[in-house]
C-alpha cells in the first residue's frame, strides 16, 4: 500500500501549495488557475484513494462497528485539536474565524461534529473540511450497500452515479446551493440530518440483521439525499465525487480478482466521460473554469493510474512518510493559514521563499500531530476494535 501513501503524499502538497499561494503567491496563482484548478487535483486524488481503500477496510473487518470505530478514532482526533486550535486563536485575536450567517452556536457545533457541515448549509470552520462531509456521505453509502449485500456493485454504483450527473446538467437542473435548506430552514435540516445519522449508524451497528438492513439504508439514503440537494458543489459535481471514490473502489476489486480490468476499465471511460462532459456544458463561473476544472481532474485520473501502475516499483522513503502524515498536512496548514494571516498578513506580491518557508514549519510540525495526536488515536481505535470482534 505504499503507493497510496505516495499519493496522499502528492495530493497533500499540491492542496497546501492551492491555499498558501493566496498568501505568498498571489499573482502566480491567479495566472494558473484558469488552467489547472489545483485545489481539485489534489482532492481528487485524495477521493479516488479513499474509494479505493474505504471498503476494503470494512469488508476486510466483516463488521459495521468496528468500521465506524476505526474511522471515527481515525478522523476525529486531530479534527478536535484542529477545531480546538483554531477557536482558541480566534479567542486570543491572532486568527480570524468565518461568518456562520446567523446560525446559532449550537446548530454550527452540531453540523461539524456530525462532519456533514458543507451538506447541511453551515459554513466550514476550515475551508478544507469541506471535503470530510463528502468523505462521511462516502462511508455511510459503503456501509447501506455492505448491509445489503450489494457491496461488490462498484462499478454499476459509480458509473449510475455519473450517468445521473450528466443527465442533470443536460436537463438543466440547477438547484441553488443547500436547496434543502433554503426549503426547511437550516436549523431544522440540521437535528433531522444529526438524528438520522445517529440512528443509522447505531442501528447499522447493531446485532440484529433487520436493525443493521434499516441502519444501512436510513444512511445511504441520507447521503443520497443531501449530497445532490444540499451540497455546496453543484449537483452534477457532487454526484461526480462520489462517481469517483466508487471508481476508485471498482478499481480496487479489478485489481484483487473480484471483477475484471475490463469491466473496471468501462466503468472508467464512463466516469471520465460523464465528469468532463458535465464540467464543459456546466460553463464557467466566478470561480470555477471548464479548462482548469477538467485539467485538474484528468490528472488526478492519470495520476493514480501511474501509481497503480508503478504499486510494485520501490518508491522513495520521503514521499510515502509524506502520505503517512498527510491527514496532518491537510487538516494543519489553514490554521497555520489562519494564523499568518491574523498577524503577519497577506503579501502584495509573489515570494517563493515564503512559501518554501511555510512548508519548512508546516512539515516538521505536522510530523509532531501525527505522532502524539493520530498516531495514538488509530492505536485506541484497532484496540477497541479488536476487543469488540473477540468472542
Amino acid at each position: 500500500m505504499a503507493w497510496l501513501d505516495a499519493l496522499r503524499g502528492i495530493a497533500a502538497l499540491v492542496v497546501v501549495f492551492d491555499h498558501s499561494s493566496y498568501s505568498f503567491m498571489a499573482e502566480f496563482r491567479r495566472e494558473l488557475m484558469p488552467d489547472f484548478n489545483t485545489s481539485r487535483y489534489g482532492i481528487m486524488v485524495f477521493f479516488l484513494v479513499s474509494g479505493y481503500i474505504i471498503p476494503a477496510s470494512l469488508e476486510r473487518r466483516g463488521c459495521v462497528r468496528t468500521f465506524w470505530v476505526g474511522r471515527l478514532f481515525r478522523i476525529y482526533p486531530l479534527w478536535a485539536a484542529v477545531v480546538t486550535a483554531v477557536l482558541a486563536a480566534n479567542l486570543v485575536g491572532i486568527a480570524q474565524v468565518r461568518d456562520f450567517g446567523g446560525q446559532s452556536a449550537a446548530s454550527v457545533a452540531v453540523a461539524h461534529v456530525t462532519l456533514l457541515q458543507e451538506l447541511l448549509a453551515t459554513p466550514n470552520l476550515l475551508l478544507v473540511l469541506w471535503t470530510l462531509s463528502y468523505e462521511m456521505a462516502f462511508y455511510l453509502l459503503v456501509v447501506a450497500l455492505f448491509t445489503v449485500r450489494l457491496h461488490r456493485r462498484s462499478a454499476e454504483v459509480s458509473v449510475t452515479l455519473a450517468v445521473l450527473a450528466a443527465v442533470s446538467v443536460l436537463a438543466g437542473v440547477t438547484l441553488p446551493a443547500s436547496a434543502l435548506s433554503g426549503a426547511l430552514g437550516a436549523g431544522p435540516l440540521i437535528a433531522l440530518a444529526s438524528i438520522a445519522m445517529v440512528v443509522a449508524i447505531c442501528c447499522a451497528s447493531a446485532k440484529a440483521p433487520v436493525l443493521r438492513v434499516f441502519g444501512g439504508v436510513l444512511g445511504g439514503v441520507l447521503a443520497l439525499v443531501l449530497v445532490p440537494f444540499n451540497g455546496g458543489v453543484p449537483m452534477w459535481e457532487g454526484l461526480v465525487i462520489l462517481a469517483v471514490m466508487f471508481l476508485g473502489t471498482a478499481i480496487y476489486r479489478a485489481q484483487h480478482g473480484e471483477s475484471t480490468w475490463r469491466y473496471a476499465a468501462c466503468a472508467a471511460i464512463v466516469v471520465v466521460a460523464c465528469a468532463v462532459g458535465s464540467a464543459y456544458r456546466y460553463g464557467d463561473g466566478s470561480n470555477f473554469t471548464r479548462r482548469g476544472w477538467t485539467v485538474a481532474f484528468l490528472l488526478a485520473v492519470l495520476t493514480f493510474g501511474a501509481g497503480l501502475a508503478l504499486r510494485r516499483r520501490r518508491l522513495p522513503r520521503w514521499l510515502i512518510g509524506l502520505g503517512t502524515i498527510s491527514y496532518s498536512v491537510y487538516l494543519v496548514h489553514p490554521v497555520l493559514l489562519a494564523v499568518n494571516d491574523g498577524t503577519i498578513g497577506r503579501w502584495q506580491r509573489d515570494n517563493p521563499l515564503l512559501e518554501v518557508a511555510f512548508y519548512a514549519v508546516l512539515l516538521p510540525l505536522c510530523v509532531l500531530t501525527y505522532r502524539y495526536i493520530e498516531a495514538p488515536g488509530q492505536s485506541c481505535g484497532r484496540k477497541l476494535a479488536g476487543r469488540m470482534q473477540r468472542p
